[in-house]
């Protein structure tokens, strides 16, 4: 086991560095950036937008009065211009925003400085946010984390049980009905039940008790522990109640055919033979072999309800996790966010998948993966 772990934690590295390139190389085909959207609100918003760029930020170093010297010039001064549309600017200007942003470097040398930098987790700035890559997952990591691990906690604990229950029932009146409650939850997709909880519940046609924006109050600091507790799981109600009541219903099915065959084997009918009760049977030999299929289902569950299971609700509830960060960066063609957030989610992923085969390993120690691959 030991050396499987050792294995795989040095298989992180390559499989990030894989990911990454890919990505680098796709961004370069594709049309649009930072600066081109400068330039776009430069033209589209005139002295305003310049007064933001320029005046405005110390980012950039340039004064208002500067980035329209010669704005008018002749189009030919700068018709060789890789950026399109920056007719009416100045080519000085697009260049200092080329420094700016490390865009004048070859793509090689930006790739190997990225990879450098993503080593020791320096992500850089948000071109569009002018704040710290890193602060702005740092503030939004622990909402998605919060509800990832919420709804996967309360899901796997209403689909286990369920599932084994059906497996037992099946066929019978429970079954079917507990079927078709789950079908139906799974239709409804989270961000309509969501709406439907916001109108309801948090100041809209009906009763204003939950609400909106957040994971805790203004005055959390001020406190007690207790009170922080409540505050917290006051804020999760309404969005996580939407996440959950669509999330357990594969989980709940999977688990339900893992026991199904497994009470088919012909161990069970041997256990039974031998006079075992069947509490004895299900948790002494079914259990372990069944709930081999739903340990490794997790970081697939894990990462969906990290990422994209959670995004239409943060947006929804005006909750700023990973799921939105990453949605608005790529909009806005953001590449130091979208590279970040990424290489966040690829890491993650990554360790979670190696938990999950650790405790693969735990729960059924005839499985052996050091021989399959090494």
């Amino acid at each position: 086991m030991v050396a499987y772990i050792l294995w795989r934690i040095l298989l992180i590295i390559p499989t990030l560095i894989g990911i990454l390139t890919v990505t680098f190389v796709i961004v370069q085909f594709t049309p649009g950036g930072p600066i081109e959207n400068i330039i776009a609100q430069l033209q589209g918003m005139g002295g305003d937008a310049v007064g933001r760029v320029a005046g405005g930020s110390s980012d950039l170093g340039l004064s208002s009065d500067s980035v329209f010297d010669g704005a008018h010039a002749d189009l030919s001064s700068y018709g060789s211009s890789k950026y399109r549309g920056v007719q009416g600017l100045d080519p000085e200007f697009i260049a200092k925003l080329e420094r700016q942003f490390g865009f004048d470097k070859p793509p090689l040398e930006r790739y190997l400085t990225m990879l450098g930098n993503y080593i020791r987790f320096d992500f850089g700035e948000s071109y569009i946010q002018g704040r710290s890559v890193i602060e702005l997952i740092k503030s939004a990591l622990p909402v998605s984390l919060s509800f990832g691990f919420w709804n996967l906690l309360i899901s796997y604990a209403i689909s286990i049980p369920l599932g084994i229950r059906k497996a037992l029932k099946e066929g019978s009146a429970f079954d079917v009905w507990t079927s078709a409650i789950i079908v139906i939850g799974y239709a409804i997709p989270n961000f309509l039940f969501g709406i439907f909880l916001m109108v309801f519940f948090a100041g809209g046609s009906f009763f204003d008790w939950f609400p909106l924006g957040h994971l805790t109050s203004d005055n959390f600091d001020k406190l007690s522990f207790e009170g922080k507790i409540l505050d917290y799981l006051y804020h999760l109600i309404l969005p996580l109640t939407a996440m959950v009541i669509s999330s357990f219903a594969t989980t709940t099915l999977l688990t339900k055919n893992c026991f199904l065959e497994e009470i088919r084997q012909q161990y069970v009918i041997t256990a039974r033979a031998k006079g075992l009760s069947e509490r004895s049977i299900l948790y002494g030999h079914i259990f372990r072999n069944a709930i081999l299929i739903v340990i490794a289902s997790f970081p697939t569950a894990f990462m969906g309800s990290f990422f994209s299971g959670s995004l239409l609700i943060e947006m929804l509830y005006s909750l700023n996790g990973m799921g939105l960060l990453s949605y608005t960066s790529i909009v806005n063609r953001d590449y130091a966010v979208v590279f970040a957030c990424l290489y966040i989610f690829s890491l993650i992923g990554l360790v979670v998948s190696l938990i999950s085969d650790i405790v693969y390993m735990l729960v059924d120690p005839r499985i052996d993966f050091d021989k399959k691959d090494l």
